[in-house]
């Protein structure tokens, strides 16, 4: 720096000084915070904790088991015995095992007669899960309330459902699985001799978006 002025060199010398101490600060934050991915090859039971939610999205096939008038099996009249289903979930976990939420889902069953019988149905649910490595195997009970339509016939009433299922965690935003679920689904009139339970078994493909 001969030949510079002092002014000039205590210039140089501040903005020398001034461009380690940022370098030196970025490498230290890059340090403090890896890169998640990196971090994500890391699992253990513990990998929700309280507050962490989940949105679930699900389609799939539903297949009527038997429908039951006061203890006699009844003829479905449903062909091709299956339907479509699909379902859209809300999931908030209280601790790193159980969950509580909220879903709105839809079935419909085509019948022998090119008729559909449709189903809308918005309940709670409740559940827990099980962690090994990057598969997380969920199971959980939903009750709420369902909407029955089939031609000008139309009934309101409950419904529950027990499922599991299995899932792969393939980022730290979504996981990807199958579910199956067993749903009861009762129809009961003031006429007890009409009364219908109704089973059906769904199976469905799933994702989860974690947040």
């Amino acid at each position: 720096m001969q030949g510079a002025s002092p002014q000039k060199q205590g210039a140089i010398v501040l903005f020398l000084i001034l461009f380690l101490s940022v370098s030196s600060l970025l490498a230290a934050q890059d340090d403090n915070n890896p890169d998640v991915e990196t971090d994500w090859d890391i699992y253990s039971s513990d990998l929700y904790v309280r507050g962490d939610q989940t949105f679930l999205i699900t389609l799939g096939t539903v297949f009527p088991l038997v429908f039951v008038n006061n203890g006699a099996v009844m003829d479905n009249k449903i062909s091709p015995p299956l339907g479509g289903t699909g379902l859209l979930a809300y999931n908030y976990y209280l601790d790193s095992i159980f969950f509580l939420g909220g879903e709105v889902g839809g079935m419909f069953l085509p019948t022998l007669g090119r008729n559909t019988i449709f189903f809308i149905s918005l309940g709670a649910r409740a559940g827990m899960h099980f962690i090994a490595g990057r598969f997380e195997f969920p199971i959980n009970l939903s009750v709420g309330m369902t909407w029955h339509n089939y031609l000008s016939l139309g009934y309101y009433g409950l419904y529950t459902k027990f499922g599991a299922g299995a899932f792969f965690r393939a980022t730290s935003e979504w996981s990807f699985g199958i579910t199956t679920q067993f749903g009861w689904y009762p129809e009961w009139t003031k006429d007890r001799s009409r009364n219908v339970d109704a089973y059906f078994l769904d199976t469905v493909l799933s994702a989860r978006y974690h947040f």
